[in-house]
């Protein structure tokens, strides 16, 4: 194979990494019942306390680790005010990514030495886990060539899969998504569902935070994630709330991204801001393609609904 090819495939597998992360974890949220709209403030705000958590320490998996309980703590209070107060999950979802949105502006800009920006600063990285003597051989460098949360994305893919479709918990769950009354009948806690639920899907959103900041593209810079976040909600609705189907739309938009990056290196006479809105062009024309054509996908039947378990 061409190795131009070669290295636009990686480059796809590595761009859409984050993308298929914070994807798995709105499937989960929404699969249990509850909105998740929350994902690109989670996401801005993971990556910033994850890399300011590297830095200071020096060690990529404890940035990792802080990215993740940011990710899951946010998630929690959109689970308490959801779920609990039993607020709107549409506004609690858009008040929390406005909220991560500012939080990350305001910590990156004082997290730093001195109370100075992260701007520039370096740190520990996930680096990418090349097999010698195979990672620089034909297809190898797109199989074997990727950052460990790269790899760990492959396999969660298939986790949820299994979770979602193959175990009675998983059924549980969608269960509480689809009719919370007769799951509540037949004796599942649905509330302590949805809570785990939107909490680990908070923590994958926070881990595809990591990804960004500290494997992708590591440091930070402002607004980091590039609206990735709203492309991870569509992917969501376009994935019909399935695991595969996500993973193959999010590389779909990490091609993109990745032909993007290639376009604007090369000798190409197009506006960069055009080609930085391709990702988002592509968005809303499979969205569109979605919603016209003949097999459209369902949401949960209970999705954004209150539950109040009697």
């Amino acid at each position: 194979m061409d190795p131009a090819i070669i290295s636009l495939l990686t480059l796809t597998l590595r761009a859409g990494t984050s993308l298929i992360l914070a994807t798995l974890g709105g499937i989960l949220t929404e699969r249990a019942g509850v909105m998740c709209l929350l994902i690109e403030g989670v996401m801005l705000a993971s990556a910033t306390i994850g890399f300011a958590a590297d830095h200071w320490s020096g060690l990529a998996c404890v940035g990792l680790v802080a990215a993740v309980l940011t990710g899951a703590g946010l998630a929690a209070v959109h689970a308490l005010l959801s779920l609990f107060f039993r607020r709107n999950q549409v506004v609690s979802g858009l008040a929390i990514s406005i909220f991560g949105t500012g939080l990350a502006s305001f910590l990156g800009q004082r997290l730093g030495p001195n109370g100075s920006a992260l701007v520039g600063l370096n740190g520990p990285r996930f680096e990418r886990l090349a097999i010698p003597g195979v990672s620089n051989v034909g297809l190898g460098s797109l199989f074997f060539s990727h950052d460990f949360l790269t790899y760990t994305t492959v396999v969660l893919v298939g986790i949820v899969w299994w979770f979602l479709f193959r175990t009675v918990r998983g059924l549980n769950l969608r269960a509480c998504g689809e009719n919370p009354k007769a799951a509540s009948a037949l004796g599942v806690g649905v509330l302590k569902t949805q809570y785990l639920a939107t909490i680990i899907g908070g923590a994958l959103i926070g881990m595809a935070g990591a990804h960004l900041s500290l494997a992708y593209s590591p440091g930070w810079t402002e607004n980091l994630t590039g609206g990735r976040g709203w492309i991870a909600v569509a992917l969501v609705v376009f994935s019909g709330w399935h695991p595969i189907r996500a993973a193959g739309g999010a590389l779909l938009f990490g091609a993109i991204s990745a032909l993007q990056f290639r376009l604007q290196t090369s000798n190409v006479s197009i506006p960069p801001a055009m080609l930085g809105m391709l990702p988002y062009a592509a968005t809303l024309i499979v969205l569109i393609a979605v919603s016209l054509g003949k097999k459209r996908f369902r949401s949960p039947a209970a999705l954004g609904q209150p539950f109040w378990q009697e």
